[in-house]
């Protein structure tokens, strides 16, 4: 195994791990709720009274503020990142993912994130799981496929 010191992020890294973290235990101190996507998005679909206007309003600061932060940095700062994959790839990807949040009961910023710092059981199941075939799948693609 080798290290790609040219994109190799640790600081970048740990900040954006805190910054989540502080704004999980932000969010359900605030509004007693776990900090999930899929949760949040799930609940638009249908929407509940009274409920979706902070659901609408994280998704759009959710997909606003790397758009903020891209005009809002120095030139060069903010490069685009590179997937190794072709859009239909991607596509597949995305709707596997969606479909495992469904039947994990939830996504790895809920479970990994706010069901892990709870010292829930579920999620202690669900992010094994989830890490576990990500590990697999690249394992397969990279040296058996």
């Amino acid at each position: 195994m080798t290290i790609d010191w040219a994109n190799f992020t640790p600081w970048a890294s740990l900040s954006g791990g805190i910054l989540l973290g502080v704004a999980a235990a932000f969010f359900i101190l605030v509004n007693g709720r776990v900090l999930g996507i899929s949760g949040i998005l799930g609940g638009l679909l249908p929407p509940k009274s009274g409920d979706a206007g902070w659901r609408v309003a994280f998704l759009l600061g959710m997909l606003a503020a790397p758009l903020v932060y891209g005009m809002l940095a120095p030139a060069g700062f903010v490069q685009a990142p590179r997937i190794d994959a072709g859009f239909a790839t991607i596509v597949a990807a995305g709707l596997l993912v969606g479909l495992g949040t469904r039947y994990g009961s939830g996504c790895t910023s809920g479970h990994g994130v706010c069901g892990l710092s709870r010292l829930s059981p579920r999620s202690v199941v669900a992010t094994l799981a989830f890490m576990g075939a990500g590990f697999a799948m690249v394992f397969m693609v990279r040296h058996v496929l």
